[in-house]
């Protein structure tokens, strides 16, 4: 056989082999985008608005707990909105800028739903699907919503083992033995999907925080969502890939893979500690014909969306971020966008380190109740007396405990400003704590 024909037959053999790789591809592209749209209808895609590649958007993300073995149990508390939507959460893209801001809505919060009556808002799903949950939560934060994705909780385990874990940082300990069985302490921690899953479904792992289990949840769903976001943008592209394949199994939205390829290229190397805001809708909980609601503080939700839709972070100080220093977290929440993202979290409370209380007050058991709480909080605490009486309760700390020190004062309810230590208290320890005669525990 001459040398031309041999080579005519290998480029002719090639050339069948590309075809049938691209057609291949093209199949499993093609199995992709019909298994992640299956289940978006007419309905929702009328209800998105369109946007161009290039401008900031917003994307509505649900997160449905759709294990109905889990939601007969009493595992993750016994609440008849167990098999309805579990996380909501608004998100801007801005694409050409490179930022990302997610705000949570609370499941419990109040809506006029017109003919349904007033509701919980994860209601909203069970009765009107995706679009009808697009149009509330579009007419509650007066904004436009171009892009949805609903995902199986399950499916975010998933996702998480696909990327080979995320790491996070915890400001407290989190121990959550009657529900979910957490137990992690406090600080940097690598999780595995179940693990990650678990966390953004805790809420009574924070009961010693107050009754705010829901809103710390959300807060660190927010956390995982960066951690993710991290370790995937950080990937190449054959783990970008893999990870939307995975996805696929466990995620309904109107994007296709080109639309998803795309955004994740133009997301590589974010920086989500200074690209990612982060917050929540403001409310007040009100108990109403023996269920417990969320009142949307309309006021202070107009003035958040307000900075959100302009590109800002969501709050203008740290007093407005009622998880701070408990929850997880991710970027910019706290304060103005024109802050560095280092003196974003300088402010943090932070719950460990090593507190002296001592009784200045006269009355005798006040220090070890309050060193009681302080160490189911996370701190580690001792009592004793101070050298004399005082009226005035204060707050001292020693080198770098200024952030354990607003910790402190935030478990004991304290109104004060954390002072540092000028040599008067001859203690190494991170916290002083002086309880005067007007500390009511």
């Amino acid at each position: 056989m001459k040398k031309h024909h041999v080579l005519r037959i290998v480029l002719i053999t090639l050339a069948s082999v590309a075809a049938a790789c691209g057609v291949a591809v093209a199949a499993y592209i093609w199995h992709i985008n019909n298994e992640i749209s299956s289940g978006v209808d007419d309905d929702l895609r009328s209800t998105l608005t369109e946007t161009s590649d290039q401008e900031p958007f917003y994307m509505l993300l649900l997160g449905i707990d759709k294990d109905e073995e889990r939601a007969d149990s009493s595992a993750y508390g016994q609440d008849s909105s167990a098999y309805r939507t579990d996380t909501i959460i608004l998100a801007r893209v801005d694409p050409t800028n490179k930022k990302v801001t997610l705000i949570s809505i609370p499941r419990d919060l109040m809506i006029d739903m017109g003919s349904n009556g007033y509701q919980k808002i994860n209601a909203a799903y069970s009765i009107g699907g995706a679009s009808y949950t697009t149009q509330v939560v579009s007419e509650l934060a007066g904004v436009s919503i171009s892009h949805y994705a609903e995902i199986d909780m399950d499916g975010f385990g998933a996702v998480v083992d696909e990327i080979g874990g995320v790491t996070v940082d915890l400001p407290v300990a989190v121990s959550d033995p009657d529900y979910t069985g957490l137990e992690l302490a406090a600080g940097e921690q690598t999780l595995d999907g179940t693990t990650a899953a678990l966390l953004g479904r805790c809420r009574h792992g924070y009961d010693d925080y107050g009754s705010g289990g829901d809103f710390y949840r959300e807060a660190n769903q927010r956390m995982l969502i960066g951690a993710v976001i991290d370790k995937v943008m950080g990937s190449d592209a054959v783990t970008i890939a893999s990870t939307i394949s995975t996805l696929a199994g466990y995620v309904t939205t109107d994007m296709n893979v080109s639309d998803i390829t795309s955004l994740a290229t133009q997301f590589q190397g974010i920086d989500v500690d200074s690209d990612i805001y982060s917050g929540q809708c403001p409310t007040t909980s009100k108990y109403i014909d023996n269920t417990w609601y969320e009142i949307c503080d309309t006021d202070a939700w107009k003035e958040i969306m307000e900075r959100v839709d302009a590109g800002e972070a969501p709050y203008v100080d740290a007093s407005q971020d009622a998880t701070a220093g408990v929850a997880g977290s991710v970027g910019i929440s706290t304060n103005s966008s024109n802050a560095s993202s280092s003196d974003e979290t300088s402010t943090d409370a932070v719950y460990t380190g090593n507190v002296s209380v001592l009784n200045a007050s006269g009355v005798q058991g006040k220090a070890s109740n309050a060193a009681n709480e302080l160490s189911s909080a996370g701190f580690t605490a001792s009592a004793g007396n101070a050298s004399s009486k005082t009226e005035t309760t204060a707050v001292y700390y020693n080198g770098d405990g200024k952030q354990k020190a607003e910790g402190v004062a935030k478990t004991l309810g304290l109104s004060v400003t954390p002072i540092e230590n000028d040599g008067t208290y001859n203690t190494t320890v991170d916290v002083i704590v002086v309880l005067g005669s007007d500390y009511s525990s």
